[in-house]
């Protein structure tokens, strides 16, 4: 959400919130090591699995939306040219190309499909479909990969990570017909 100040959340979260998320993860694998039950299901790898699918806001969502139904020349631009560090979940060349940065018509699914990728992983973990991440793998690592590693191996979670995806995109796509609106607007004022 910072980034849609132009704010890079990283600062923030890396001394406030990763440090509890890095206890949990940690305490997952001593547990996963000793054959217990894994502890926490919100920890590290789960967030930066589920939650940041091509970096905040799984921007990596809004480059196939924008593939598929934008029809500003910029804003495809700028996807075809972020769509490759998008899959390793680097996303400020979309952050201030698109932007999104004080882009109000995109603040609403970049703040929302995260907390979906949140609440869809927890539910699916809890209810025993797919199997906790437990496992830190780099960030940098692409989705669905980052998934089964994560988890161990459990398709079921790529499996997840992909319905995550596909809500993404589609909750993205309403949000690009207006982002498109106002930059034709601008340009035409």
């Amino acid at each position: 959400m910072l980034w849609l100040f132009g704010i890079h959340q990283a600062v923030i979260y890396s001394a406030i919130l990763e440090p509890l998320l890095l206890i949990n993860i940690t305490e997952n694998i001593t547990a996963a090591n000793n054959g217990q039950a894994i502890p926490h299901i919100i920890n590290l790898s789960q967030i930066q699995t589920f939650a940041l699918m091509g970096g905040s806001g799984s921007t990596l969502c809004l480059l196939i939306a924008t593939f598929l139904v934008s029809r500003n020349a910029v804003s495809k631009n700028v996807a075809k040219l972020s769509f490759g560090p998008g899959i390793f979940n680097i996303n400020e060349p979309v952050l201030f190309g698109y932007p999104i940065v004080y882009n109000i018509s995109l603040a609403i699914p970049f703040i929302t499909v995260p907390v979906l990728g949140i609440l869809i992983s927890y539910l699916a973990t809890v209810t025993g479909f797919m199997s906790p991440a437990f496992i830190q793998v780099p960030w940098t690592t692409p989705v669905f990969l980052n998934a089964w590693l994560a988890t161990a191996g459990d398709v079921r979670a790529v499996l997840v990570q992909f319905i995550i995806f596909a809500l993404g995109v589609l909750l993205y796509i309403p949000f690009i017909k207006v982002n498109d609106k106002v930059v034709e607007q601008e340009m035409e004022g």
